[in-house]
């Protein structure tokens, strides 16, 4: 059996599930079908268990919630719901917390950074990654 992480609230993840399956319309075993998923397993999720890590991207699928819906919505962040007709074919959304957009940022610019120069220092790819951020808070984009 799955062990959570401290900083996971299952019941919480559990309750957010519930509604969002009701929303739906949709029974435990039906949408747990639609995935993949036993229907033992969608309970246990219900219940506020702990369910294998592997899990939680075929329900952000069945729920309709971005890639990475379930573990924010248990770190206390609310899901991302997706419209299916508003994303162009084969495009996969993911949710990046806003709190966390900046380091995102900042880690992106600095992996394309070592990765396409070979002169820049260590702390001026740091200072490259942090001036990026510091331009998009000013620009309002995070």
């Amino acid at each position: 059996m799955a062990t959570p992480p401290k900083d996971r609230d299952l019941d919480r993840l559990a309750s957010y599930v519930t509604a969002r399956r009701h929303d739906l319309g949709m029974g435990r075993e039906a949408i747990a079908r639609t995935v993949g998923l036993a229907k033992g397993t969608w309970t246990r999720l219900e219940q506020g268990a702990a369910i294998r890590d592997v899990n939680y991207a075929k329900i952000d699928k069945a729920l309709s919630w971005a890639a990475g819906s379930c573990m924010s919505v248990a770190a206390g962040r609310d899901p991302v719901v997706l419209h299916p007709k508003e994303l162009a074919p084969g495009v996969v959304a993911a949710t990046v917390p806003v709190e966390d957009m900046g380091d995102a940022v900042r880690q992106s610019v600095e992996s394309a950074s070592i990765a396409v120069t070979n002169n820049l220092t260590a702390q001026e790819i740091r200072e490259l990654g942090a001036k990026v951020v510091d331009i998009l808070k000013a620009r309002g984009l995070i």
